[in-house]
């Protein structure tokens, strides 16, 4: 009934009227920092708390809250029609999953690897498929969504080891897949922007030529933050400080790093300097705005291009939810928009 509830929401939402939109959220307006929720999210947030449901599971049984959020994303993905072709490619430890979006252009286009959000225990290639395909078709680019290992059975490093080894694999197989080699970036939503960042920052340690673009959308940065944004949306926001604490447990937990440890949190990197250049997403509801804003600031001040945007109205998560439109999908197209731009300046 509440997979039934939430297609019949994303058929129906993007065509109510925001003064609508309110009425039926009790006609009143949530401001918290000076910044007005939007409509939509608002009323969806008020769905969920009465079927009890969230945008990310803390379940204890982490095969139980990976089926409830890929239950979740099938339900909104929007099969935006671009061709795909699922393929493995090599991996540290095994071979990884892989998914490759084809963009509708003759020439070679850029190419942005991918890496899902969902606190290094849930989410897979299915999670962002609908934002993929929207990248991929409205960018007019090449996507790889990549599979990378899970905690808890894999815990950290392996999940940014095998970004890395992606990103090595993309550098020589692009022109196989008909993409161009010198305009590849990396990129992710939540514990996906962590991973590109950490791609950046290993790359430049290993010698490894810098991506041409790093999009960190709604990204994680420090694991360890206590931030004011941590603070203010730590419950009833889609992501809880209750989710947030349990993920990084079950990601960090035994392997002897530290929350704080530059390996698994970007913003504690000692030197930024000579980094990719990088597109910062952030929501002004989301509890990982601030450490987003104060990475941006940080890049800036080494040196590093920086095209910052915060979407003051939405909260974490908004480009899975764009197919609910109001502002997360105006802010969707405004972030793929802004990927097509630089990487085509790339």
């Amino acid at each position: 009934m509440k997979n039934a509830a939430r297609d019949v929401g994303v058929k129906v939402m993007p065509w109510i009227p925001p003064w609508l939109k309110r009425l039926l959220a009790g006609g009143r307006r949530i401001t918290i920092d000076g910044n007005t929720l939007d409509a939509t999210l608002q009323l969806i947030l008020i769905a969920q708390r009465s079927t009890r449901t969230g945008g990310f599971s803390a379940d204890g049984d982490p095969g139980v809250a990976r089926a409830l959020m890929r239950k979740s994303h099938a339900a909104m993905n929007n099969h935006v029609g671009v061709p795909t072709t699922d393929l493995t490619i090599p991996g540290p430890d095994s071979p990884l999953r892989a998914r490759h979006y084809r963009p509708g252009v003759a020439e070679a286009a850029p190419l942005l690897l991918f890496f899902h959000g969902g606190g290094f225990v849930v989410g897979d290639i299915e999670s962002p498929d609908g934002l993929c395909r929207m990248i991929c078709r409205d960018a007019a680019i090449h996507v790889l969504s990549v599979d990378y290992r899970l905690a808890p059975e894999h815990r950290a490093p392996a999940a940014v080891d095998d970004c890395v080894a992606a990103y090595r694999w993309a550098r020589g197989h692009a022109a196989e897949l008909g993409a161009d080699p010198s305009r590849i970036g990396v990129g992710g939503d939540s514990a996906g922007g962590n991973l590109a960042a950490l791609v950046a920052l290993r790359s430049r340690e290993e010698g490894i030529p810098q991506p041409t673009l790093q999009v960190l959308l709604y990204p994680l940065l420090d694991l360890s933050a206590k931030t004011r944004s941590r603070t203010l949306f730590s419950d009833g926001f889609f992501l809880s400080k209750l989710q947030e604490d349990r993920f990084v447990d079950l990601y960090l937990g035994g392997t002897g790093l530290a929350a704080d440890d530059a390996r698994v949190s970007p913003l504690k990197a000692a030197d930024l300097s000579g980094l990719a250049p990088a597109l910062v997403l952030t929501a002004g509801f989301d509890p990982l705005r601030d450490e987003g804003n104060e990475y941006a600031v940080a890049l800036r001040s080494a040196g590093v291009t920086v095209d910052h945007r915060q979407f003051d109205a939405l909260t974490h998560g908004f480009a899975s939810i764009a197919p609910f439109g109001g502002g997360s999908a105006d802010a969707t197209t405004a972030t793929i928009s802004a990927i097509r731009a630089h990487l085509s300046r790339g």
